[in-house]
This record gives structure tokens, C-alpha cells and sequence, in this order.
């Protein structure tokens, strides 16, 4: 039997202060956030998971701070996107060319993005593996060409990649986090490199691969399964040398899953703190929202993206990686403002 615990009852500003002072709450993974009840998950076995719901009380449930200057920001970080790709499901291959991309990952940096995620592989669905020297051709100039712009402005530079040989050579243009969509499983050598810089890295959970992900994607529970599976690499990444606080987690919304287990991780996102290292959600843009709506194309799914965004925050989620930063910052601050009454 295995079991987990997820935070309910989620209280902000003022409102969790006071719980907390008063002993009737929590304080949610180190942060500004707190929660008043807990339900208890017992998994015996395959199809036999039973849960209750318990007070707070003080427990201390969720020990591990999710990094000390994630815990003391207020509002969540925001990853812009850059797609450095001709493929790429949400703008079409707008920014393949290396000036363009650079110009966009400033305008991002202008716009309040905390971290710059560049990529030089589409991971959508159905997606066709780059050449690593390609992909290494298509970064690098970008993470150097906006280096001196994101260090003046203390944000950080994350790629976008799978390959080791990418992650090592954009390490060295400048990139001082490695976001990896396969938690460090493709490549036999990214542990290895990841585990000699001094990068945060990004484990997400992905069941497949980007060409086959979506064909029929099946769990026996899939918050449960999502959360076994990111505890196991990061214990991996741990055993590799990565140090717990450079560890950031993504459940991979729309990477091998349906709509319903889109809809089931964004809704129960809270019990992913039991893990300890801070979350990183994505769900700008992607698919699931046009079909639980009218099938508009990506880049008319603004609304959508951001009341997913959004829902996450309210669980307790330090990052959002997104196209349109200036919107969600936007929509950011005023859930803050109201939150903070």
C-alpha cells in the first residue's frame, strides 16, 4: 500500500496567514499559501484506491520548502516561450529565423518573464526527432544572442531539449536551467550533464514520446500514476548528483494524455507538493482547450489558456510556461490583488 496526501481548503494572503497563526492551516510548500484540510490517499492495489478527508492541524505534511527564493516571491513565475522551430503547434515556425527569435525572447524578457524557455525540437504531438546538430544550430545563437539582455534583468535562460549534446552546448552559451519533456529519459548521457552544471532542471512527465504520445494514452489512476513516475526520476536525478533544490517538476498536461487526465492533474495539482521541489505547469495554448470549447486554432485559445493557468496558481503552482506572457502577467496580478484583500 502506498500513500499520498493531498492539500485541500487552499487559503491565500491574509486569509492563510491567519489560519496558520491560529493553528487551523498549513503552510503550502514554503510559500504564501496555506491549506485548512488534507485527503488522505491509500492506493492497495490496481483499481483500489480509497480516500478520506482530514483537518490540517498544524501537521507539518509537506516538510520540504520548494526552494528559498521560490518560497519568498509572491507571484508565480512566468516562462515565456521561445519556439525556435518551423513546426511548432502554436505559431507556425514564426520565430525560426535566429533574429526574430532573439527580438521575441527580449520582447518576453520587456514583458516580465522570469525565465526564457528556448526550444530547437518541436515535442508536439506527432512530431518528428531533429538532428541534435540541428537543434544545437537553432539555440545556441539565441541563448548568446540574448544573454547580456536576460543577465541585466536577472532572468534565467532555460533550453528546451531532450539531448544531452543540446543541454551541454547551451550550458555554455549561457542557459543556466534545462527544461527536458522526457525528465532526463531519452538521452543516456543528460543525467550525466545535468548532474555537472550547476542548472535547475525541469523533470516532465511524458507517457510515450512526442510521435506516438497521444495514440492511446492509459493509467490506472493518472495523478497517482504521474506522481509514482516524477518521485522515481527524481530520485533518479538525485542519485545522479542533482541536489533536490535544482529540481522543478511538470505533470506534463497534454504530453500522453487525454482530455479527462488533462482535466484530472489540473484539478488535484495540490498533492504534487508532496514531492517537495517547486511545479511548473503548462497548459498555454494546447489542445484540450479548443476541444472543451469550439476547436478554435492555438493561438485563439488565449482564454482558455489563461483560466487553466490560473487554476493551477490556485493550487499552489510556482510557474506557468506560456506564449503570451504580457496577458498572463496581467491576469497574474489582479487574481493576486483580489487574493491579497
Amino acid at each position: 500500500m502506498k500513500r499520498y496526501l493531498r492539500p485541500l481548503g487552499i487559503l491565500s494572503g491574509d486569509a492563510a496567514s491567519q489560519a496558520v497563526a491560529a493553528g487551523l492551516a498549513s503552510p503550502l510548500a514554503g510559500g504564501p499559501m496555506a491549506f485548512s484540510l488534507v485527503e488522505v490517499i491509500e492506493r492497495v492495489g490496481p483499481g483500489d484506491i480509497r480516500r478520506k478527508i482530514v483537518p490540517a492541524y498544524r501537521q507539518k505534511l509537506l516538510s520540504r520548502e520548494a526552494g528559498e527564493e521560490l518560497s519568498a516571491v509572491r507571484a508565480p513565475i512566468v516562462m515565456g516561450i521561445v519556439n525556435a522551430t518551423p513546426d511548432s503547434f502554436s505559431d507556425g515556425g514564426a520565430y525560426f529565423d535566429p533574429a526574430t527569435a532573439i527580438a521575441h525572447a527580449a520582447a518576453l524578457i520587456e514583458a516580465g518573464a522570469g525565465i526564457v524557455d528556448i526550444g530547437g525540437e518541436s515535442t508536439r504531438p506527432g512530431a518528428i526527432t531533429v538532428p541534435v546538430d540541428e537543434e544545437i544550430r537553432r539555440v545556441v545563437p539565441i541563448i548568446a544572442g540574448v544573454r547580456a539582455m536576460a543577465d541585466a534583468a536577472d532572468v534565467t535562460l532555460s533550453v528546451d531539449t531532450r539531448n544531452a549534446r543540446t543541454m551541454q552546448a547551451a550550458l555554455d552559451a549561457g542557459a543556466t536551467m534545462i527544461n527536458d519533456v522526457s525528465a532526463l529519459t531519452h538521452d543516456p548521457a543528460a543525467l550525466a550533464v545535468a548532474a555537472r552544471s550547476s542548472a535547475r532542471v525541469v523533470l516532465m512527465h511524458m507517457q510515450g514520446n512526442p510521435a506516438t504520445m497521444q495514440l492511446a494514452p492509459s493509467y490506472d489512476d493518472v495523478v497517482l500514476d504521474v506522481y509514482d513516475q516524477l518521485e522515481a526520476r527524481i530520485a533518479a536525478a538525485q542519485a545522479a548528483g542533482i541536489a533536490l533544490e535544482r529540481i522543478v517538476i511538470d505533470p506534463g498536461i497534454g504530453f500522453g494524455k487525454t482530455v479527462a487526465h488533462n482535466l484530472a492533474l489540473l484539478g488535484q495539482l495540490s498533492l504534487f507538493h508532496g514531492l517537495g521541489v517547486p511545479l511548473l505547469v503548462g497548459v498555454s495554448r494546447k489542445g484540450f482547450i479548443a476541444r472543451l470549447s469550439a476547436g478554435e486554432p492555438a493561438d485563439q485559445r488565449l482564454g482558455g489558456s489563461l483560466a487553466a493557468g490560473l487554476a493551477a496558481i490556485g493550487e499552489g503552482a510556482q510557474m506557468l510556461r506560456v506564449h503570451d506572457v504580457p496577458e498572463t502577467i496581467q491576469a497574474l496580478r489582479m487574481a493576486t490583488a483580489i487574493l491579497d484583500v
